[in-house]
């Protein structure tokens, strides 16, 4: 018989409308499974068990208004809310209390979501693994031994253990789709500018934005939707077209063109080995397509001199944040390296950083005109053991994240919506993921063709801890 978290956050939320069940039912069994499961997972930092009941029996004498009425959900530790700690990963922040509540969070209030709490990021959101100095590392719920990939470790790992129907993350690098792709659910990178509230506009080379975390295409095309439509601000955004996105996932598409590449732009500066298994993803993944219809090709992309470029953004971003001498003599060792190789960095070479960015995006989004979307792998190497990535000697494990996960931050830094979510799956029956790349404000495309790969996949298995 089907329990509640068996249900997609659709289907949740239909239930919902309908008086099948009420807010109050879902948070109480979210709730009791985060006491009872989380403890192996590490997806959660803060539960806010007494505040979502609140709102679930205030919500419940209301008419379902908003599209996320009575669905749980839970903020990024890099998100403020008001009254709640938000500690970013960092014991720097271990006591900070926000008196006020950020977009990101509000956004999802206001489309009637509940929020349980707060899922694990790793200090700052730097990294593309979730371990930190204040709290245990956030695990795979495939197999507890190996890792969860970041920064939004915590939100994908709850969203695949059932913790939570939907959950909201923000990717500057690759933070939603690392940690999606590692756990074997969906996640949406949206273009640049399409999220208002975390559009990246703000930001060195314009990297970070907001975007969903989900279990199947549809449901992540509905939190986007979310994202998108509130909070506009008086700036314009840059990325073209609008939403809703969801229709995309439920209406057939017209044949598409899509590109196959398994080129990263960090090949001629570190040592990328694609998995075999993540190759064959990419394999299956365009057979699909072609079955479907669709035109698919291979085609020659040659990236040159990204790494400088991007390690400079990356060192430049950290260099904003507001941390002391003291400070970095308390924080990780990748965030201080980070910090303090920033503050060398001289004018000139920043400006010579963003000129670059802003000249691979061109000729990134020349290279990938042709095509409605391009297929590559989401990431290089399977799931990592707890511990394999060097916290120590931050150059080291920095170069590390890279092998891991060398298909992530270029879309960042050009600017386009990816989505990543799994078609394969390894001998030990660990899915495998691949990643679809649009073109600029492309997201409808890409969600389309996700949802014909899910359609064709099928169901995938649930991880051991799903069933307890």
């Amino acid at each position: 018989m089907a329990e509640l978290h068996d249900l997609t956050a659709l289907e949740q939320r239909s239930g919902l409308r309908t008086g099948a069940f009420a807010p109050s039912d879902l948070v109480a069994h979210y709730l009791e499974r985060i006491a009872r499961i989380d403890g192996a997972v590490g997806a959660f930092v803060e539960v806010t068990g007494d505040a979502a009941r609140e709102r679930a029996t205030r919500l419940a004498r209301t008419a379902p208004e908003g599209a996320l009425w009575g669905l749980p959900f839970a903020d990024k530790d890099l998100v403020a809310r008001a009254g709640v700690p938000t500690r970013s990963g960092s014991r720097l922040h271990r006591d900070l209390v926000p008196v006020a509540t950020a977009d990101q969070a509000a956004v999802l209030d206001e489309a009637g979501g509940i929020s349980l709490g707060k899922t694990s990021t790793p200090e700052f959101g730097l990294t593309g693994y979730t371990e930190t100095q204040i709290g245990p590392p956030t695990r795979d719920p495939w197999n507890l031994a190996n890792g969860a990939g970041g920064s939004s470790g915590g939100a994908a790992a709850a969203v695949a253990a059932g913790l939570l129907p939907l959950a909201p993350g923000s990717d500057g690098g690759g933070s939603i789709r690392i940690p999606a792709a590692t756990v074997g659910v969906v996640g949406i990178k949206p273009s640049r500018g399409r999220v208002a509230f975390a559009s990246g506009l703000d930001s060195p080379g314009g990297l970070p934005v907001a975007g969903p975390i989900a279990r199947t295409v549809a449901d992540a095309a509905l939190l986007l939707d979310v994202q998108c439509a509130g909070r506009p601000h008086r700036f314009a955004t840059r990325a073209p077209g609008s939403g809703p996105f969801l229709p995309a996932a439920t209406v057939p598409t017209a044949p598409m063109r899509i590109g196959v590449s398994t080129v990263s732009p960090w090949d001629d500066a570190e040592d990328i080995r694609l998995d075999a298994d993540a190759a064959h993803a990419v394999e299956v993944a365009a057979a699909l397509l072609t079955d479907a219809g669709h035109g698919v090709d291979g085609f020659a992309w040659h990236p040159r001199g990204y790494a400088e470029l991007f390690t400079t953004l990356w060192r430049t971003s950290a260099a904003r944040m507001a941390l002391s001498d003291a400070d970095l003599e308390l924080v990780e060792p990748i965030t201080a390296w980070l910090v303090r190789e920033g503050r060398r960095l001289t004018g000139a070479e920043v400006l010579q950083a963003l000129a670059a960015a802003s000249a691979f995006e061109h000729a990134t989004i020349t290279a990938f005109d042709p095509f409605d979307a391009v297929l590559t792998p989401a990431l290089a190497l399977p799931p990592q053991p707890v511990g394999w990535f060097d916290r120590h000697d931050p150059v080291r494990g920095f170069s590390q994240q890279v092998q891991y996960a060398p298909y992530s931050s270029f879309v960042n830094v050009a600017g386009l919506p990816a989505i990543v979510l799994p078609v394969t799956r390894e001998a030990s029956g660990h899915p495998v993921s691949v990643q679809l790349i649009g073109r600029p404000g492309g997201e409808a495309a890409i969600i389309a063709l996700a949802a014909v790969l899910e359609s064709r996949v099928g169901a995938m298995p649930k991880p051991p801890i799903w069933h307890r």
